[in-house]
């Protein structure tokens, strides 16, 4: 008993420089917290996880030989809080099959809440019967996240704000509006008018002109078919003045060299242009090449193609800051709409 109590009272004694030092350990509120992607865009999930200090998920992403995707979550997730960060971009069926099969092995690996993260919601465009007979794709895409398992959405630039409403989860959308702007404003262009290339976009056109302090314009078009538009004339003042076309993607670019041509036509010093979503499918590049315009500024919802990337004309801004304080603000359940004030 006396050795057993020497030995205790040694113990007891020992100084703080004594005793092995510990090291710090990661909480198990940290590990709840975790960041997966598919294959649609991973240099901008490294990306937000680098903010955010996190590690990315692991998971196994890929397809059989005749094309079938395949997905295996390959770490715990059980009681934790998910994020899933996929663009649906090119090739967009492929991309969203990845993100439903992901949802659902999340949810059958019992994760508390998934959240879809969507830099990208493809199909948007399509939110409306315009024809005889034709889908909603935009709201079929909506029921589909949701049937696969996603409790909640987190998308950038949708291309009508009202697509929430197709949504039986609540949706945070964000906007690329306060990167683009940052940037915009520290090129300062002088004489700046700020132009809608369509009615639809009144409303973005309006917010970025207010956040620059410069004057409006609209153009107003009319789509012939598919990817095809015909401008007709611009409303609003913009001769001797610089032009900063905006909109929620770019995809041929047709739309956008047309409007382009327009302003110069009617007496513009130069036309710039910015998009949240640098979708640049076919002659796209070429056409922002030959073109009128100076300056193309994107960001990277969507990985840009080598082709794009070498063209001197388009820059590409990073919103992986912007995700990233949106995703810490759903998983710590605070407000999200501060990140725009």
């Amino acid at each position: 008993m006396a050795t057993l109590a020497t030995a205790t009272e040694k113990k007891a004694q020992m100084s703080a420089d004594e005793k092995p030092e510990r090291k710090p350990q990661r909480s198990r509120a940290d590990d709840k917290f975790k960041i997966f992607c598919g294959t649609a865009n991973e240099p901008l999930t490294d990306e937000v996880c680098a903010f955010l200090g996190l590690t990315r998920g692991q998971a196994l992403v890929t397809r059989f030989s005749d094309g079938e995707a395949y997905v295996q979550i390959q770490e715990n997730v059980r009681g934790a809080d998910v994020f899933v960060v996929q663009p649906t971009c090119r090739p967009v069926d492929g991309h969203l099959m990845e993100l439903l099969l992901m949802i659902d092995a999340l949810k059958r690996a019992s994760a508390r809440r998934i959240t879809a993260v969507i830099p990208y919601y493809g199909y948007a465009r399509q939110d409306r019967k315009d024809k005889p007979r034709a889908p909603i794709s935009s709201k079929l895409v909506a029921d589909l996240l949701t049937t696969a398992g996603a409790h909640r959405a987190l998308i950038v630039d949708l291309h009508a704000p009202q697509l929430q409403g197709f949504f039986n989860i609540p949706v945070d959308h964000l906007f690329a509006s306060p990167v683009l702007v940052d940037y915009f404003k520290r090129a300062s262009l002088l004489d700046l008018t700020v132009v809608s290339p369509d009615a639809g976009g009144v409303e973005r056109a309006r917010f970025f002109a207010k956040k620059m302090d410069a004057a409006l314009a609209i153009v107003d078009k009319r789509r012939v078919e598919m990817n095809v538009a015909e401008v007709m004339h611009v409303i609003g003042d913009v001769n001797g003045r610089t032009c900063l076309v905006i909109d929620d993607l770019i995809d041929t670019a047709g739309t956008l060299v047309k409007t382009a041509s327009a302003l110069m036509e009617n007496g513009a010093n130069a036309v710039y242009a910015c998009a949240s979503h640098a979708v640049l499918s076919g002659p796209a590049v070429q056409n922002i090449s030959r073109s009128c315009i100076k300056e193309v500024v994107v960001t990277n919802t969507i990985p840009l193609t080598e082709e794009a990337r070498k063209e001197p004309k388009i820059k590409v801004l990073t919103i992986a800051g912007l995700i990233g304080r949106a995703i810490q603000s759903i998983h710590e359940e605070t407000s999200v709409s501060k990140l725009f004030l």
